[in-house]
């Protein structure tokens, strides 16, 4: 079983500037004790937390640390927003005691991280952070664009290399549309956004896009930018520009708007939100791993189908009970209400169900120390 985009049987917000965060080499939390009644979040542990991964959960980590800290100030939480890759790598590998990722772990690094989370049963996945993937985009004179998966497919496969191309003008009747050249900006690193986004092409332009599905972009000679900042940087910098973000990135730049059905639909936290409800967890994993499979060709009305949901990855048991005491107190923190909607009103993410909380309860309440 892999990532959300490689299973296609599973059926299946605006945006704030992220803020900047203090790095942290990614060591494991140090030795010294912990006191604190972690299963509430709030009992006041003390230690340093560091973590890993996701540089579109930047904005969202910064509003859960700024709640966390009020009830914890003798804490500290270091997120280093490396990439998904880098932050599934630094987990699995037992370098960071927490991570997040864009992308559910695959079945290699599964394996892995069973082996450093000491059991099969024990490693966590909470899909705490959902927010669509915007398709942002700089052409002067156009600010409604609207884009079937078809026509993005062939944008982002560099066969539409014009803004006027007769796709785009099928797409926007009525828009006039400049022959401006069509500047793709993909991500340089290897990044979840990049899988969930080619995961949307994939399914829902089906043979439109004839890439395999992975979290390095695929096509050669585009322009290629580090991060989600360096992405939305480029656009901005560049007319004719587009690119792809989590949409609490984009700042003023518009978005495009997908086709779902007969509906024409735009990034925001409502869609988002309806589409992870028709969701399916994968199967075949541990009772405390919620991995979600993501229904990208969907045609029910209002939803937006390039959302990506971002892990936070952990482990039920580790070596030391501060590490434990840190690690639980933080995620019940993160799923918590006023986690939720502290990441809401910064980072314009989805507020996860009552249903996905109660999950993630019972996997964080089982974090102990071996």
């Amino acid at each position: 079983m892999l990532r959300p985009t490689r299973s296609r049987t599973g059926p299946a917000a605006a945006a704030a500037l992220a803020l900047s965060l203090g790095l942290a080499a990614c060591t494991p939390v140090n030795e010294s004790g912990a006191t604190a009644d972690v299963g509430t979040g709030s009992g006041g542990v003390s230690g340093t937390l560091s973590g890993a991964g996701a540089s579109s959960q930047a904005a969202a980590v910064d509003a859960w640390k700024n709640g966390f800290l009020g009830t914890n100030p003798d804490a500290t939480v270091n997120y280093d927003p490396v990439g998904s890759g880098g932050g599934r790598e630094q987990f699995v590998s037992g370098a960071v005691p927490w991570a997040g990722s864009d992308a559910y772990l695959d079945e290699d690094e599964l394996a892995t991280a069973r082996q450093r989370c000491g059991g099969e049963g024990n490693v966590i996945e909470i899909p705490a952070y959902i927010s669509p993937i915007a398709v942002p985009y700089n052409i002067a004179g156009v600010d409604d664009l609207k884009l079937s998966a078809e026509t993005l497919a062939l944008i982002f496969d560099q066969q539409i290399t014009s803004w006027d191309d007769q796709a785009i003008a099928r797409d926007n009747p009525g828009t006039d549309l400049p022959s401006t050249p069509v500047t793709v900006v993909n991500r340089s690193d290897e990044s979840g956004t990049t899988e969930n986004f080619v995961d949307y092409l994939s399914v829902a332009a089906g043979d439109a896009w004839p890439h395999e599905v992975s979290g390095d972009w695929p096509v050669a000679g585009g322009t290629a930018a580090k991060g989600t900042t360096g992405v939305v940087q480029s656009v901005e910098a560049t007319d004719g520009a587009i690119g792809y973000s989590d949409v609490s990135q984009i700042g003023d730049l518009p978005a495009v708007q997908v086709e779902v059905g007969q509906d024409w639909v735009g990034p925001s936290a409502e869609a988002a939100a309806r589409i992870i409800e028709t969701s399916a967890q994968v199967e075949g994993r541990g009772q405390y791993d919620h991995a979600t499979e993501i229904e990208r060709d969907t045609t029910e009305a209002g939803t937006y189908p390039i959302v990506l949901a971002s892990y936070e990855l952990a482990c039920t048991q580790y070596d030391d009970d501060e590490t434990a005491a840190l690690v639980k107190a933080w995620l019940t923190h993160v799923t918590s209400d006023e986690g939720q909607q502290a990441s809401a009103k910064t980072a314009g993410s989805a507020p996860i169900s009552p249903a996905t909380q109660e999950e993630a309860m019972t996997a964080i309440e089982a974090i102990t120390a071996k």
